[in-house]
């Protein structure tokens, strides 16, 4: 039976990721800062630990409980949106995106990508097309827009140091999806991003590594 572990699962993309897995007779590990959100991912047939990715101890706790796992596909889902206002961002709106988006995934990589490396696994970082500098044309959302090219670099980084051991790293743009932070009106529904984004990491092999892609494959400059 092949293992995904899902990180930032309690609602959205990644809640939407551990029911199709789920439903496909994967085993689905799953964290979420809330023990509530664990009870009721444990419901749906996930493992389900309580993480809080912005907490150093809480990640080491975790990797203690993944100790000698063998995954077959990882995905690094938490995240957040930060301040909408146009305006400078305060000191703590700052740490938290930065920490939660990006400290996280510097955290969380060398925990998870090694559990990939007997399996020859893929890693996946969600990663926003508004990271992207290259087809950049709005400036809008500047700090969730750092964030994320900040991400890109880790997941670049980790395509390099964890490729060498047979695991394949990719950052993946969802599309605008219709989550608490996408909105209502956006153009996806979460069961068409995720089913989208499950069959691209299936398919893609080891020359996909370092990659940039749309959630249907199509790359995205970074």
């Amino acid at each position: 039976m092949p293992t995904a572990l899902i990180v930032g699962a309690s609602r959205g993309i990644g809640h939407e990721m551990v029911r199709q897995y789920r439903l496909e007779g994967w085993r689905v590990i799953a964290t979420a800062r809330k023990q509530e959100d664990c009870d009721e991912l444990a419901q749906l047939g996930a493992e389900a630990h309580q993480l809080d990715v912005t907490v150093a101890d809480s990640i080491a706790a975790l990797a203690w409980r993944l100790d000698d796992e063998q995954l077959d596909v990882a995905w690094l889902v938490a995240g957040v949106y930060g301040p909408t206002h146009g305006s400078f961002p305060t000191g703590p709106e700052f740490d938290t995106v930065m920490h939660t988006n990006v400290l996280s995934s510097m955290r969380l990589i060398p925990v998870v990508a090694p559990l990939l490396a007997d399996t020859r696994g893929r890693l996946a970082v969600l990663s926003s097309r508004m990271g992207s500098i290259g087809e950049r044309s709005a400036a809008n959302g500047t700090l969730y827009r750092a964030s994320k090219a900040a991400l890109n670099s880790v997941l670049k980084d980790a395509s390099i140091t964890y490729g060498a051991q047979g695991v394949t790293c990719v950052a993946f743009h969802p599309g605008w999806v219709q989550t608490d932070m996408g909105g209502a009106e956006a153009g996806l529904t979460p069961e068409h991003s995720v089913r989208d984004l499950r069959a691209t990491l299936a398919r893609v092999d080891a020359s996909a590594n370092g990659s940039f892609l749309n959630h249907d494959g199509a790359p995205i400059a970074w």
